[in-house]
């Protein structure tokens, strides 16, 4: 069965909130490329929608979005991109990525909220401090 990490970063608050997918909720993302919106209720966000904007498989390969598919391609990068950074000008080097689609070989997920729920991601998360 898959499972991920997923990163949710809250453009409001500037957070960023590491959760956890498994099974039937891992299930939701299978398939989805990025740019593509997912349901939050997958982890445990209800009522809100999340926007996947990128990711990592288990070797720590990004995900790429000009890349069709899950599967591994070399890519000769000529400029600043995900996975890239050039050392000087007019370098150009042939890196591994794997597609934007998620498969089951993605270890994380990188997502941000797009429509907001009824709750605050902090009181739905548990994260926020109780008074007693």
């Amino acid at each position: 069965m898959a499972s991920f990490t997923v990163v949710v970063g809250d453009p409001d608050s500037g957070m960023a909130h590491q959760l956890e997918a498994d099974d039937q909720d891992a299930n939701r993302f299978m398939g989805k490329s990025i740019g593509d919106e997912v349901d939050g209720g997958a982890v445990g966000l209800d009522g809100y929608t999340l926007e996947i904007t990128g990711g990592s498989d288990d070797a720590g390969r990004p995900l790429n979005a000009d890349v069709d598919g899950a599967n591994l391609q070399e890519v000769l990068m000529d400029e600043r991109q995900t996975g890239y950074k050039p050392r000087r000008e007019g370098e150009r080097r042939r890196i591994t990525v794997r597609g934007g689609e998620v498969s089951d070989a993605v270890a994380q997920i990188n997502a941000k909220v797009v429509d907001r729920g009824s709750a605050d991601v902090e009181e739905l998360l548990g994260d926020g401090e109780s008074e007693d």
